[in-house]
């Protein structure tokens, strides 16, 4: 699914040779639920950044579901990030002018083809009904709590039934109760077959996960695989 091979990111303005990422190789299967774990400045952000097509400029090869991004055109990538990844993040970023249902059919906006789903709107409800807010279709995001928000932005990022789930800090913002909530959406998406990938500094994530790998100074020093 995922496959990063020596994989280096190093900014404009930074030293020579100081590398965001240096030398990173990672394989991530289809299926699993990783968390990518490290201190603040890690890496782990820029190397999510980089699996999602978010970021080009790097050395190395990152393919993801069998294709190399740095060989795909903007288009090609663009069309790759909405059909086949979902991206979820600590904050939300729901317009709070739509309701619910109208911030999960977002996406289906921007789709430069077809949308990958005969009937976005159905599709959204679906996905809010499955998690829990079926009586909130109508309802705007400024009347939610910090969980509903999140479950929103969850359904959001499955509506093109993606095959990959990337998250960035996805209960940094919410209280334990909420993010214990949200952290069990991912575990049980991961068992209906969804690859999650969850950048986290919270312990209570990584300990869902069924693989951590540690990231340390743009270098992954476990792989969550062993020896």
């Amino acid at each position: 699914m995922i496959r990063l091979t020596d994989v280096k990111k190093h900014y404009p303005g930074a030293a020579a040779r100081e590398y965001a990422l240096a030398g990173c190789s990672l394989t991530i299967d289809e299926g699993e639920l990783v968390a990518i774990v490290g201190t603040s400045g890690s890496g782990k952000t820029t190397l999510l950044n980089l699996i999602g097509g978010l970021d080009r400029a790097f050395e190395g090869k990152v393919e993801v579901g069998g294709k190399d991004l740095s060989t795909l055109s903007d288009a090609a990538l663009s069309d790759l990030r909405n059909r086949e990844i979902g991206f979820v993040f600590q904050h939300f970023s729901l317009l709070d002018h739509l309701t619910t249902v109208e911030n999960v059919m977002l996406p289906s906006h921007f789709v430069r083809a077809a949308s990958p789903v005969p009937d976005p709107r159905a599709r959204a409800i679906e996905l809010l009904t499955m998690l829990g807010l079926g009586e909130k279709l109508g309802d705007r995001p400024t009347s939610l709590s910090g969980g509903q928000k999140q479950r929103v932005a969850i359904a959001r990022a499955l509506l093109f039934k993606p095959r990959l789930l990337l998250c960035d800090e996805p209960t940094g913002s919410l209280d334990t109760t909420t993010g214990q909530q949200i952290i069990e959406t991912f575990v049980r998406l991961n068992a209906e077959g969804y690859t999650v990938v969850i950048i986290t500094h919270e312990s209570r994530v990584s300990d869902a996960a069924r693989r951590v790998v540690r990231i340390e100074d743009g270098r992954i020093v476990d792989d969550g695989r062993g020896a």
